[in-house]
């Protein structure tokens, strides 16, 4: 048991993945998972584990923002022995190529700072995918009839962005989406010698201002979900 996870010693598994929305991580759970058990409820962050194809999973909401996600993730990997940790999340297309519904999949993940800025000091660190994991989730997605989207994404610290100029200079520089989570994810990964990879869904669109209700967001997640834990567990 952490400040933050109240989980008892063996019951969160080595590979996580993680919804921001503690409700998306019990749709998953019970969607996905057989033998599901409630593992924490601390603040209303749920996390469920049980198994996929004989594999335990634990699936355990990260919140929203880099900061929320680094709680959890570092007491994930330090205090409960994950060593693989798979984002499962949203994002806003930032390409005109890159449609609503369609996966991403962040082969790398830009931000203006991060948690671990203060660590870093001066130095521009650059925040990358697992080989492995990025090589078997492009392979599963493909399996699954799945056309997605690899390359950089941009981890923005603000929801409500007013830097429109930003905006434009990361799509001038071809990053695919925008979501806020997965540049600290990875940077956490490597100081920790764990494994991470952000598999992310199209919400809305920066470009053309389209988005999905909630209805639709759940419902197209499904494919996510599935590239994520075939990734993790390639046959």
């Amino acid at each position: 048991m952490t400040v933050h996870i109240g989980a008892k010693p063996g019951q969160i598994a080595e590979t996580v993945l993680l919804p921001g929305d503690p409700k998306r991580a019990e749709w998953a759970a019970h969607s996905f998972l057989e033998g599901v058990e409630l593992v924490n409820d601390v603040r209303g962050m749920l996390g469920y584990t049980g198994t996929w194809n004989g594999h335990r999973v634990t699936i355990h909401g990260s919140g929203m923002g880099m900061s929320s996600l680094s709680i959890y993730a570092n007491e994930l990997i330090r205090d409960y022995g994950a060593k693989t940790l798979v984002r499962i999340g949203s994002c806003g297309a930032m390409q005109a190529h890159v449609a609503l519904r369609d996966v991403v999949i962040a082969m790398t993940a830009s931000s203006i700072s991060t948690p671990s800025s203060a660590i870093l000091r001066e130095v521009n660190f650059a925040p990358c995918a697992d080989w492995g994991l990025l090589h078997a989730a492009v392979t599963a997605a493909k399996a699954r009839g799945v056309n997605p989207h690899v390359g950089g994404i941009y981890s923005s610290d603000t929801f409500y962005d007013e830097r429109p100029d930003l905006t434009e200079q990361m799509t001038r520089h071809g990053t695919l989406a925008v979501e806020m989570e997965a540049a600290e994810l990875y940077t956490l990964a490597a100081r920790h010698g764990a494994r991470a990879l952000a598999i992310l869904t199209v919400s809305d669109h920066l470009q053309t201002g389209e988005a999905l209700d909630s209805t639709a967001r759940e419902s197209s997640f499904g494919d996510m979900v599935e590239i994520a834990l075939m990734a993790a567990f390639p046959e």
